[in-house]
Order: C-alpha cells, then sequence, then structure tokens
C-alpha cells in the first residue's frame, strides 16, 4: 500500500475540522480531511442556526456545514469519505491508516467529536427508531401533531425542544433539577414557545411493544412514579467524546482530551479540536475558533521546521 503524503491531516469534517483545513490549506499547508461520511457532524441535527456571528438570515445546519466543505477545498484541502481505523506515530511523522489507504503528515488534528450519550432506561434500546431518537430534525417530522417528551435541561435539549414545537402543540421536557441548565434566552424561548417543563423528574422506563407508548417518570425529591402517554421520546442527556483512535492521550473527567491554548495534545504535532477536546463551552463558533487555532499553530511550526 502506497503510502500518500500530506503536511496536515485532520479526522473528523465537523465545523472544527473543516475550520482547520481551510485555515491550514490556506496558510500553505497540503491538507487532507477524513471523514467517514463526510461534511456534517453533529451540526446536520440544527435545524435553525440562528447564533452563528455574521451568519443571517438564519440557516439551516447541513446548508452551513456544505458551504464550509466547499470553502475548505476552494483553498486546496482534499476531503475523503473513510474510516480511521488506526493512527501511529514513528519520529516525526504519523501513520493514518483507512482500509484503502495510508497517509503520512507532521501534523495531526484529532476533531471527531462526540456523540449523544443514552440514558440507559429500561426500554430505550428496544424502541430505539421506533419512538425513541436523538436527533430531532431527524426524526421529528414522523411525530408531527403527536406527544412528544424531550429528555434533558441543556441548551441542546431546549433547542431541539423549540424545534420540535413547531411540529407539535404538545411538547414537554424532562428535566432532573428544578431549573435548566441552557442559556437564559434559549430557555425563554423555550418557554414562550409552549412547551411544558417537568421538574426534579427522571425517566425509569420507555414503554411499549412495537412502538413508544408511554414513559414512566420518578420524582427525584418524593420517589413518586407517574407514567404518562407519550408517542415519541428525544434524548438529549450530553455527549461521549469520540477518543478511540487516541486513548493513550491525558483526559478530563468527563473523556475530553486536555489540550493547551494552541490546541496542543501532550503529545507533539498533535491537536484535538472541537467537541472531542475538555472546555467550558461547546458551541459551532468555539469548534470554529479551535479548528482555526489548531491549523494556525501547525503552520508557525512548519515554518519553524524549514529554518
Amino acid at each position: 500500500m502506497e503510502t500518500e503524503k500530506y503536511d496536515y491531516i485532520v479526522i473528523g469534517a465537523g465545523p472544527a475540522g473543516l475550520a482547520s483545513a481551510q485555515y491550514a490549506a490556506r496558510g500553505g499547508l497540503k491538507t487532507l480531511v477524513l471523514d467517514m461520511a463526510g461534511p456534517g457532524g453533529q451540526v446536520l441535527q440544527i435545524n435553525e442556526l440562528e447564533n452563528y456571528p455574521g451568519v443571517y438570515p438564519i440557516v439551516n445546519g447541513s446548508d452551513f456545514m456544505m458551504n464550509m466543505g466547499a470553502q475548505a477545498q476552494a483553498f486546496g484541502a482534499k476531503i475523503e469519505m473513510a474510516n480511521v481505523s488506526s493512527i501511529d506515530k514513528k519520529g516525526d511523522l504519523f501513520t493514518v491508516l483507512t482500509k484503502k489507504a495510508a497517509y503520512e503528515s507532521p501534523y495531526l488534528c484529532i476533531a471527531t467529536g462526540a456523540i449523544h450519550r443514552e440514558l440507559g432506561a429500561k426500554g430505550e434500546a428496544e424502541l430505539k427508531g421506533r419512538g425513541v431518537s436523538y436527533c430531532a430534525v431527524c426524526d421529528g417530522p414522523f411525530f408531527r401533531n403527536k406527544k412528544i417528551y424531550v429528555i434533558g435541561g441543556g441548551d441542546s435539549a431546549c433547542s431541539e425542544a423549540i424545534y420540535l414545537s413547531t411540529l407539535s402543540k404538545d411538547v414537554s421536557i424532562v428535566h432532573r433539577r428544578d431549573s435548566f441548565r441552557a442559556q437564559k434566552a434559549v430557555v425563554d424561548k423555550m418557554l414562550a414557545a409552549g412547551v411544558k417543563p417537568v421538574y426534579d423528574s427522571v425517566v425509569k422506563s420507555i414503554n411499549g411493544t412495537n412502538k413508544v407508548e408511554s414513559i414512566t417518570l420518578q420524582n427525584v425529591k418524593t420517589g413518586q412514579e407517574t407514567t404518562v402517554e407519550t408517542d415519541a421520546v428525544f434524548i438529549f442527556t450530553g455527549m461521549l467524546p469520540q477518543t478511540e483512535l487516541v486513548e493513550m492521550l491525558e483526559k478530563d473527567s468527563a473523556g475530553y482530551i486536555k489540550t493547551n491554548e494552541e490546541m496542543e495534545t501532550a503529545v507533539p504535532g498533535l491537536f484535538a479540536v472541537g467537541d472531542v477536546r475538555s472546555k467550558s463551552f461547546r458551541q459551532v463558533v468555539t469548534a470554529v475558533s479551535d479548528g482555526a487555532i489548531a491549523a494556525h499553530r501547525a503552520c508557525e511550526l512548519k515554518l519553524h521546521s524549514k529554518k
């Protein structure tokens, strides 16, 4: 298998990865992006991207990411749809293997993101795809004018509840605490949209034979259990960082990769950006910032290596 050589390889084609590719290519680095599904990431699930600075009127996540991919390619980055099977480093060079090809580069950027965390509730696995979903944009239209429960209390849960409220007037959101963790503006918009909050509660089970029929909730303060009918359960209770390729790296208590302010990990030449990285705030705009910073640092290192 012949090895293709690049200056900068990015694994992951979400906003962090594509921004990093764009800045690296624009900085003169021969750049490759590898992703098993092509441009997208979690942003594909956003129906209305309303808080990205300078992008107005509102766009949907799919259009935003297609534009990012085209922009990165316009600067010279190459995007390949491939699943990375392994990463190795010998000397100053990283070797990245896929099923069909091998690539080599002195600088490697991990932008593999995170996936939705499952509840682990009884019935969740059995009814996945039958009323249990982790993507409102993907599955919400199937439950137009139906009874919907959203599980979670952060920005994602509240934002998805807002979207679902455009499809149904009967949307409730269940949160284990007595107030939401999401930004106040998002919570205010959600409540104004008519989404009904259910505080201090957790899901004990999701019930149904061939499809979701009801959920059983437990009040965390009183212990009382209540079963309520519903047609769909949308779960947004956090993310799991995708770090399988770089398990050796130092991580925080939640499993996110630790970096410095230049997005560098403890391994020289290896960067981590976006939702896979340890940080306090995860948004599209912060992911893009991470990617740009990593690429800028790689360009600096490449320049210094020539002196």
